[in-house]
C-alpha cells in the first residue's frame, strides 16, 4: 500500500515537471503519427474500457478485445482496472456526499487530484477497499494487472525510448499522461461544478461541452449520471461522443454486443420527473414567500 502510494505520488510529480520541460525540446515529435495514435488508444482504454465497460457493464466485447482495451487503460497511469472500477462504482454509490471518493463538497483541489492521496476517502477504509468489484477480481488477467500495474508503465517507457529516444518518451508517456490525467480529473471536479444540468439527478453533475470534446465524450456528465448504464453519453447529434462512435462501430461489425442504451420512453419519463420536481420546487418557493409576507403583515 505504502509502496503504491509512493509510486503514484512521485510519478505524478515526475510527469508534470519532466514532461513539461521536455515538451519544448521535443516538439517535432508532435508532427508524427505515433503520438496521436498512442494518445487515442490509451484514452479509449480509460473511457471505453475502464469506464463504460468495466465499471458500468454497458456492453460486452470478446475477451481478447476487452483485455486489449483494458491494457491500454493500464498505460494511462490512472490505476489498475480493478482499482479504477472500484473507485468509480463508489463514486456513483455516494455521489457528491462525504463518502464520495472525490466529492466536490470537499473542495475543488480535493475533487480534482487531492483525493488520489487519501486512501480512506477513496475506499471508505483501508480494510474495506475493492469489495465492489468481485466480477473483475474473479478474472486472472485483471488480478495480474492489479499486482503488476506499475511495471507496465515502466516497460512502456523503455519501449518508447528504444523506438525514438527522449522525444518519444517525453510525448508518448510524460506529457500525454499528464494531459489526459487532468482531463479525466476535470470530470470529477469541473463537471460537478460548471456546465448545463439537463437532468435532475440529485447530484451536482453537469454537461460540459469543452470536456465532452477533450475526453472522448465523457464531458456529457449529467447525461451519464442520469443513465449510468448507457454506453452512449452524448444523446444529441451535436454532443460529440467519440467513445460511443467506436462502440457503435464495434457493434456494427459484430464485436460489441448487449449494448445498453436508454429508450425514448425512459428519457421522456426522466424528463417528466424533471418537470414535476421543478414544479414542486417552484410551489415550495411560492409557499415560503406567502408565509414570509403573512408574517410581515
Amino acid at each position: 500500500m505504502q509502496l503504491l502510494r509512493y509510486y503514484l505520488r512521485n510519478y505524478i510529480l515526475a510527469t508534470h515537471i519532466w514532461g513539461r520541460g521536455k515538451c519544448y525540446s521535443s516538439s517535432k515529435y508532435m508532427q508524427k503519427g505515433p503520438s496521436y495514435i498512442v494518445h487515442e488508444e490509451i484514452g479509449l482504454g480509460v473511457t471505453l474500457s475502464y469506464h463504460r465497460q468495466l465499471s458500468h457493464r454497458s456492453f460486452k466485447l470478446p475477451k481478447w478485445l476487452e483485455y486489449f482495451f483494458a491494457y491500454c487503460g493500464v498505460l494511462s497511469v490512472q490505476g489498475s482496472p480493478i482499482e479504477w472500477a472500484s473507485t468509480h462504482r463508489n463514486h456513483h454509490q455516494f455521489t457528491d456526499t462525504w463518502d464520495d471518493p472525490h466529492s466536490p463538497i470537499k473542495g475543488l483541489w480535493f475533487s480534482h487530484i487531492g483525493w488520489l492521496f487519501d486512501y480512506r476517502s477513496r475506499f471508505g477504509s483501508y480494510e474495506g477497499r475493492l469489495k465492489n468489484v468481485d466480477d473483475l477480481k474473479r478474472q486472472k488477467f485483471y488480478r495480474f494487472l492489479h499486482v503488476t500495474y506499475p511495471l507496465h508503465s515502466i516497460a512502456f517507457g523503455v519501449l518508447l525510448y528504444a523506438l525514438g529516444g527522449m522525444p518519444f518518451l517525453a510525448w508518448g508517456l510524460g506529457v500525454r499522461a499528464a494531459l489526459f490525467a487532468h482531463a479525466t480529473f476535470a470530470l470529477n471536479s469541473i463537471c460537478h461544478r460548471w456546465g448545463k444540468k439537463v437532468w435532475d439527478t440529485g447530484d451536482m453533475s453537469r454537461n460540459n461541452w469543452v470536456f465532452g470534446l477533450l475526453t472522448h465524450g465523457e464531458g456529457w456528465h449529467n447525461n451519464h449520471h442520469a443513465f449510468q448504464y448507457s454506453a452512449r453519453h452524448g444523446f444529441e447529434w451535436w454532443e460529440v461522443d467519440v467513445t460511443w462512435y467506436v462502440i457503435r462501430f464495434l457493434e456494427i461489425v459484430g464485436l460489441a454486443t448487449d449494448v445498453k442504451l436508454p429508450s425514448e420512453t425512459q428519457k421522456k419519463r426522466k424528463a417528466l420527473s424533471n418537470k414535476l420536481n421543478e414544479e414542486k420546487l417552484e410551489t415550495q418557493v411560492n409557499d415560503t414567500k406567502l408565509e414570509t409576507e403573512a408574517k410581515n403583515e
